[in-house]
């Protein structure tokens, strides 16, 4: 039986073998989806079932398809693949047109057009690697980006730049999302095709003016550094326009006020909808919906939206009902509910997560309770039980995946009509170890709480703590899925009752939750913390207050290193991989949209920073950051160190050389558990 740590590295998590991207014909005849061979298996292949009769087969085969190397990627396509926190290989996203015969997707930078209905593939002669194929519709064209430009492949096979040309000027792209809307807004594409095929909406994006970083690998110190454009917080963003590129040669630029709303946040063109936008102001507290005349480029307000502190983007929105109403969500009364035409149609205590379809009825994600996301049609759930549920939907077929605290994994059912059809199998592996979680609602806010002990261990023992957040902004940890708590449940395996707690502005909880952290991502969150630590220890006797440790990665990191120099009187030991630890070094979106413009509001960023903490830090403290990390950048923490050393204060730093933000490598994301587990024995002098 293999170690959880490797099994946890070589299955990616667990996420190697699970169906993904599922789409369904707009006619309902048959599915798609992404699946590797098996759990460790991280090459994925192109999938279809026949709905009638219900079969599943294979269409694409990476391996199959070319005998080049799968992952020698663009460097586009590398940074789409970062910003997605993409762990595995071979085909990781596809293209299709609205009826599902056509599908298209690059390999090792290769274009790859796929027929669905035959289940042949074909290779598309490009001039240098692809990213982001798609054909548009009606399945007649296919576009992708090379070297920054956008390309169409027309029926016979002639390809065709379809931007205008500005030769020589690197640091303009044509149908790529730029650095903030792929890492913050949800928004990884660039370019968006037309319903009826004959016209390309296309964002340019000018990075001219935004301030160069360069990342270096020391251990290659003959290779230069890579040079990435990065707007941290008070820095100049990238310059984002949108065109609508006709195929018979016309090209218009849409207008809107981008002085004042600047950020392109969402484009939908839909069948039988107008091209709309979502733009956003730069400090996100205003955004307007914009419909556009794709032959003149003029826009049309359609709504307007305001927020004292932030207004949250939700996936889905805008978009139009078959009536043609529009579709937006806002806050009503601390819930985030659906307004059709301005109206809330979503009930009141349901927190919309995110809109399905609108096809026919307005089908949507929603949470009742903040540990449980729920698929519902208007004002009723479509789904029950506690867990995680979701779904497609096209014509008369409905996919609904579940996740659940019974099951590893999750389980997709096929279903039309009402009636089942039967699953989309996976083939994920069975891990190792069992979670078996209780939980609390900790404290007078009612934190959301998860707490884990040894597996067999006797009852009455008293056991060093670990805390195991996230703890930031819009990211829940705990919630009612098995899969959720491997890891923390193989520390707790390792003699630790570990602690995970959802404390404010993690999500799920209103309006008045998530903005508690306004101006001040320190205070609440390491309060919150405490509060159920010490709701736990009066719950379970067994947690031994005199030994606590906190762990985390990204915003867990920071929240990590915090604990120990803010709170060295409840926490004893810390763990902080990739921390933020000076929130003026990262980027605009995120650290505005909470703390402001640092020139505006400098009190915020003091008070969020931890580097002039530093002199504080009494307690065991382990750093660990990739240093090809382009997302939270290695001087996060190279800084918080050189302010520790300089205060004479001993620590631990553990560099990744050639390792980003995410840690997909199977030793390296092996090793890097069994070294926190023996830093935390060590720091909290625990038997072994």
């Amino acid at each position: 039986m293999p170690s959880f740590p490797r099994q946890q590295a070589r299955t990616r998590r667990f996420s190697l073998g699970r169906p993904r991207d599922i789409r369904v014909a707009a006619d309902g005849s048959r599915i798609t989806y992404l699946r590797s061979r098996a759990g460790d298996d991280p090459i994925n292949c192109v999938w279809v079932i026949d709905v009638d009769p219900f079969a599943e087969r294979l269409v694409a085969d990476p391996r199959q398809l070319t005998s080049a190397a799968i992952e020698d990627l663009p460097i586009e396509e590398r940074a789409r693949r970062e910003r997605a926190r993409e762990s595995a290989g071979g085909v990781v996203a596809y293209g299709t047109d609205r009826l599902l015969t056509t599908a298209t997707f690059a390999i090792g930078g290769e274009l790859f057009r796929a027929d669905l209905v035959s289940g042949s593939s074909t290779t598309i002669p490009a001039p240098g690697p692809v990213v982001d194929p798609r054909p548009d519709p009606t399945g007649a064209r296919v576009a992708y980006v090379c070297d920054g430009r956008l390309h169409v492949v027309h029926r016979g096979g002639r390809d065709e730049v379809v931007t205008p040309s500005e030769e020589g000027d690197a640091e303009v792209t044509w149908g790529l999302a730029e650095f903030v809307a792929a890492e913050e807004m949800g928004r990884s594409r660039g370019y968006w095709w037309s319903p009826s095929g004959d016209a390309v909406a296309v964002a340019r994006v000018d990075i001219a003016g935004v301030e160069k970083w360069h990342l270096s690998d020391p251990t290659e110190p003959s290779r230069a550094p890579v040079v990435v454009a990065y707007p941290a917080a008070g820095t100049a963003n990238a310059d984002v326009s949108l065109h609508v590129v006709w195929l018979d040669g016309a090209t218009v630029e849409v207008a809107w006020d981008r002085a004042r709303y600047p950020y392109l946040a969402r484009v939908n063109w839909a069948e039988g909808s107008p091209l709309t936008l979502l733009v956003q102001s730069r400090d996100q507290r205003h955004a307007q919906v914009l419909v556009v005349d794709p032959h003149t480029g003029t826009t049309e307000v359609r709504r307007e939206d305001h927020d004292d502190a932030w207004l949250d983007l939700v996936p889905g929105v805008p978009a139009w009902t078959a009536a043609g109403e529009l579709v937006t969500a806002a806050h009503v009364n601390d819930t985030m509910r659906l307004l059709v035409d301005g109206r809330p149609v979503t009930p009141e205590g349901v927190e919309v997560m995110g809109v399905i379809s609108t096809e026919t009825d307005l089908v949507y994600a929603g949470s009742e309770d903040p540990a449980e996301v729920q698929v519902w049609r208007g004002a009723s759930p479509l789904t029950s039980g506690a867990g995680l549920h979701g779904a497609v939907l096209a014509g008369d077929v409905t996919i609904m995946s579940s996740t659940d605290l019974t099951t590893f994994g999750s389980r997709v059912t096929v279903h039309r009509a009402g009636q089942p059809l039967g699953e989309i199998q996976t083939v994920a592996e069975t891990p190792v170890v069992s979670p078996e979680v209780s939980f609390l609602r900790a404290g007078n806010r009612h934190i959301e709480t998860a707490v884990l002990f040894p597996t067999g261990a006797d009852d009455t023992a008293k056991l060093p703590v670990l805390l195991d957040p996230y703890g930031g902004p819009g990211h829940q940890r705990v919630v009612r899925a098995r899969n959720a708590y491997l890891e923390s449940q193989w520390f707790a395996d390792q003699g630790f009752a570990v602690l995970i707690a959802d404390g404010r502005g993690t999500g799920g909880r209103g309006r008045a939750w998530d903005r508690a952290v306004h101006l001040d991502l320190a205070g609440p969150a390491l309060d919150d913390q405490v509060a159920a630590l010490q709701a736990a220890a009066d719950k379970h006797p067994r947690l031994d207050l005199e030994r606590v440790a906190i762990r985390g990665w990204s915003f867990g990191g920071y929240l990590a290193a915090l604990a120990v120099l803010r709170r060295p009187d409840v926490f004893h030991a810390a763990v902080a991989g990739a921390p933020v630890t000076d929130w003026r070094l990262y980027d605009t979106h995120y650290t505005e949209r909470y703390l402001g413009h640092p020139d505006e509001e400098p009190d915020a960023y003091g008070r969020s920073s931890i580097l002039d903490d530093a002199s504080k830090l009494s307690r065991p403290l382990l750093l660990i950051h990739g240093l090809a990390d382009d997302n939270v950048v290695v001087a996060h923490t190279l800084r918080l160190s050189c302010a520790l050393f300089e205060s004479g204060r001993d620590h631990t730093v553990m560099p990744l050389a050639g390792i980003s933000h995410m840690t997909p490598q199977e030793v390296v994301a092996e090793n890097l558990l069994l070294l926190q587990v023996r830093f935390l024995r060590d720091a909290l002098r625990t038997d072994e």
